[in-house]
């Protein structure tokens, strides 16, 4: 009798500690053995001439969350964890929103009701909307304690937004909590005006959310935002860093010892500014905040990446449908750029993108594209050793990639729940040609096989990437 019911063979594989010519032993969902030329297994798959990665980890992902304006979301945990699966993505932390007046606590229960129709393996981000004592002192630490350990915070939109007393409070609560806190950084207040300027001037279109959302609203926020982690010791990690300004500032922060890290997105590495000025409606197809911002902007994100400044590459896959009352076109093709829903899909585009404008053109090799989308998000957010790298005792979340597969992408191959994908036209080098979650085959090449209700909820217990440096501006320690 076999020891393993699975054995993928023949393929180059990126492992925890080299990459090369090993085979895969599954057994039980996780991977029981890696080396060459193991026993048979009950199941066999040749992966001659294909790469063997570990399944994807998406820290940044929105299902099932409505828009304060009332606009839809396109993808519920059904929709979109199937595309994440055809994108070779294994694991997603998507976001649990406190409504404003509202309990956190009852806020997660909800939406893990909502999350049981996930198809792959998913954790939560606290989105904390409303930091009233109940939530900062009772809620948030037993939520932690639960295994959800990272917080969302937001620096603007009006109905997420806290101010730099609610921020810091936030901070402090996270810190004590064993929480790592997101950002979403851009100066709320400049934004505001400047969009007003620019709506007396008549600077409607779509584009003119990029001049209503300069990088200098990114730059100072980010600046702010890790001054204030710096003054509490506690660890964040910076949201769709979108550019060179922001992304310097994490550099700095870095240097100086900080605990701060920092994404971007597939989106602001091969889509810019001049995307949002297409003709007629269409620029709102390319409308994210923050903006896109320039072609020297990307190749500045390139270089974090090669550096390790910025070491996660997310989708922020938060889709709406183009044509639809409740999409993109909420107010009519007629309406002014503050009043077009802002958000893209990307779940399945992330991989085969990265890849394709990565590995395969020469600015990143195949253990940073294997690190930025599996490794460092699992490590980052709490779900290593299970998640992000192949090795004995982890989870057999595993992808068949075919580096030499050329795609062109269309919206169809997503697999998600909008009517478009800002990726249309693109040719691709490199595809998923398969994926397994848990040694179960989720995805073929062309079919999500996965289940609704198939993914698991992840509770996270505390880990050491996030632990404070004990370190403070002044020998004064507020938290003693």
């Amino acid at each position: 009798m076999s020891d393993f019911d699975l054995v993928i063979r023949g393929g180059t594989a990126v492992t925890a500690s080299s990459i090369g010519a090993f085979d895969i032993g599954i057994a039980g969902g996780v991977i029981a053995a890696i080396g060459a030329g193991l026993p048979r297994g009950k199941e066999e798959v040749d992966a001659k001439g294909l790469l063997v990665l570990p399944g994807g980890v998406d820290s940044h992902v929105h299902l099932n969350q409505p828009f304060s304006s009332g606009a839809d979301i396109a993808d519920g945990f059904d929709s979109g964890t199937a595309s994440a699966a055809a994108g070779g993505t294994t694991t997603v932390v998507c976001h649990a929103p406190q409504v404003r007046g509202g309990s956190l606590a009852g806020a997660v229960a909800a939406y893990a009701e909502k999350a049981k129709q996930a198809r792959i393996d998913h954790a939560f981000h606290l989105l904390v909307n409303d930091p009233t004592p109940e939530v900062l002192d009772t809620e948030l630490p037993a939520l932690v304690e639960a295994g959800h350990r990272s917080v969302k915070i937001f620096m603007t939109y009006d109905s997420n937004r806290l101010g730099d007393a609610q921020i810091l409070q936030t901070l402090a609560a996270a810190r004590r909590a064993g929480a790592l806190v997101c950002v979403h950084a851009e100066h709320h207040e400049l934004i505001t005006w400047l969009t007003q300027a620019l709506l007396a001037a008549g600077q409607t279109a779509p584009r003119h959310l990029a001049w209503a959302k300069p990088m200098v609203v990114e730059r100072e926020a980010t600046h702010r935002i890790l001054a204030l982690a710096e003054a509490l010791d506690t660890p964040i990690q910076v949201f769709h860093v979108s550019g060179r300004q922001s992304g310097e500032e994490v550099e700095r922060a870095q240097k100086r010892g900080q605990k701060a890290w920092a994404e971007t997105c597939t989106q602001y590495l091969v889509l810019d500014e001049a995307d949002m000025d297409r003709p007629g409606f269409e620029g709102a197809k390319f409308m994210i905040s923050p903006a896109l911002r320039s072609t020297a902007d990307q190749e500045a994100l390139w270089q974090f990446l090669r550096d390790g400044v910025i070491d996660i590459v997310s989708s922020d896959h938060s889709p709406l449908r183009y044509d639809d009352p409740r999409g993109k076109k909420q107010h009519g093709e007629g309406a002014p750029f503050n009043k077009i829903p802002n958000g893209v899909p990307g779940l399945a585009a992330r991989l085969p993108i990265l890849y394709s404008e990565g590995v395969a053109k020469g600015r990143i090799d195949l253990r940073r594209f294997v690190d930025l989308v599996a490794t460092n998000p699992a490590r980052r957010f709490g779900l290593a050793p299970r998640k992000g790298a192949l090795a004995v005792g982890a989870d057999a979340d595993i992808v068949l990639f075919d580096p030499n597969r050329r795609v062109t992408l269309t919206n169809a191959m997503q697999h998600h729940g909008s009517d478009y994908t800002p990726y249309e036209g693109m040719a691709v080098q490199g595809y998923p040609a398969a994926t397994y979650q848990r040694g179960c085959l989720v995805f073929d090449g062309e079919r999500v096989l996965a289940q609704p209700g198939q993914g698991q909820l992840l509770a996270r217990a505390p880990y050491a990437e996030i632990t404070p440096t004990g370190r403070f501006p002044t020998p004064f320690d507020p938290f003693r």
